[in-house]
């Protein structure tokens, strides 16, 4: 008797223990319907299978992520993390768990553009699944193009781009709007890195206080302007900047064209298209540079303290891999996927009405052929944060050279 009453106590539990759904922490509201979504479907595929998705803050999650680690209650089995706030997770030991052995053995290694997937690791160790491409592009107002008889070509290379500014400046309007983000991403497409394998700061410091110098230039002779209002990716920049027409182009990557134009700006429809960045004039095989680079770009990581590591792993690896889930991303204006079988897809390379009839996955694909690896390290959200906080600034506005901020930099992230 005792033991049946046991064995029905301890069903009952393992019981209760299975139905209780997954969590998944999901670090963009704007994805929260997304993936709320996506469980959904799931569901026909695995009727066993249930979870409740939380958005957080972008900035908020890293605060929330670490403080249910250290206390070891409420936190997620599955999380969304930007490669940014992902890479302060590596100090020490990673709680998060290793699926390489899994990536191997469902023969998806190959799978993903190997930039993106290689971000989301260290070492040997594969932590995460990219979501998106994340690859930069210009937007650019093709309607005011064609007014002022300006084409794409005359921007092919930066020092192309800079003779146009400078003609347009004359008459006060401005060519791009500029972010201290914009450093780290032309200083890859030249070639440079911010980091080392070693993980020293700025193994290429002439090409650092190169990019730098030539930014500093953009703003001082008003080709680029900085927002009058928080920065590139607040509304309010939409509201003011873009939609009164001071820049003509903005310079962002699949997500930034998908998701924060179209949702700040959707009166404007139709008057944009799309083209490459512009490319480095002493350059133009790309034999040290690049066409393009990347920047932030989130994936998907599984808790290292999960119940559930192996449902968890299936959710993840059905929500990169199926098509639909993935032409979903694209086409409700998420991100352009990592996932290269789904590039093939009609609907991810159909042109698009709010871009002028332009292709965006067309033109991403064409770009995104040699992107420049990162070598992620530990303190590049430190070095992301330093450099929008302080030293982008105090070079852009301030009386600091580049050199000096730089070295400044470097002694501090190299510590």
């Amino acid at each position: 008797m005792k033991t049946t009453i046991f064995l029905s106590f301890a069903l009952g539990a393992f019981c209760a223990a299975a139905a209780e759904p997954l969590s998944i922490w999901i670090s963009s509201y704007q994805d929260k319907q997304y993936y709320e979504n996506m469980v959904r479907e799931y569901k026909k595929v695995d009727t066993s299978f249930d979870a409740e998705v939380h958005a957080f803050g972008f900035m908020e999650m890293g605060d929330k992520l670490t403080a249910a680690i250290k206390t070891g209650k409420g936190a997620p089995d599955i999380v969304q993390l930007d490669e940014i706030p992902f890479s302060m997770f590596l100090r020490g030991e990673v709680p998060f768990v290793d699926l390489a052995e899994r990536l191997q053995r469902d023969k998806l290694a190959d799978k993903f553009h190997p930039q993106r997937l290689a971000l989301f690791s260290q070492q040997e160790k594969v932590y995460g699944l990219p979501q998106s491409l994340s690859a930069y592009v210009f937007y650019y107002r093709k309607d005011q193009f064609e007014e002022l008889e300006i084409s794409p070509v005359s921007l092919a290379t930066w020092e192309k781009l800079a003779e146009v500014g400078e003609s347009l400046q004359q008459s006060g309007q401005a060519l791009m709007a500029l972010d201290s983000s914009f450093f780290e991403i032309l200083l890859r497409q030249r070639g440079g890195r911010m980091f080392d394998e070693q993980g020293k700061a700025f193994p290429d410091m002439d090409l650092a206080v190169e990019v730098l110098t030539f930014l500093k230039m953009l703003n001082g002779h008003g080709i680029a302007i900085a927002p009058g209002q928080g920065s590139i990716y607040m509304p309010l920049f939409f509201s003011s900047d873009v939609m009164d027409g001071e820049v003509l182009c903005l310079m962002g990557a699949d997500w930034y064209g998908l998701d924060m134009l179209q949702v700040n700006a959707p009166d404007m429809a139709g008057k944009w298209g799309i083209m490459p960045l512009p490319t480095w004039a002493d350059d133009p095989d790309h034999k040290t540079t690049f066409p393009t680079a990347t920047f932030a770009g989130q994936g998907l990581m599984i808790y290292s303290g999960s119940k559930a590591i192996d449902p968890s792993w299936n959710f993840i690896k059905w929500v990169m891999t199926d098509l639909e889930a993935n032409v979903a991303r694209y086409a409700q204006g998420n991100s352009f996927p990592a996932y290269k079988p789904a590039w093939t897809d009609p609907r991810i390379l159909a042109s698009s009405d709010y871009f002028s009839g332009d292709s965006m996955g067309k033109t991403l694909l064409d770009v995104s052929k040699r992107l420049p690896a990162i070598a992620m390290n530990a303190k590049r959200g430190q070095a992301v944060f330093m450099l929008r906080e302080q030293v982008f600034s105090s070079v852009i506005y301030g009386g600091t050279s580049p050199q000096e901020a730089l070295a400044e930099l470097k002694a501090i992230l190299d510590k």
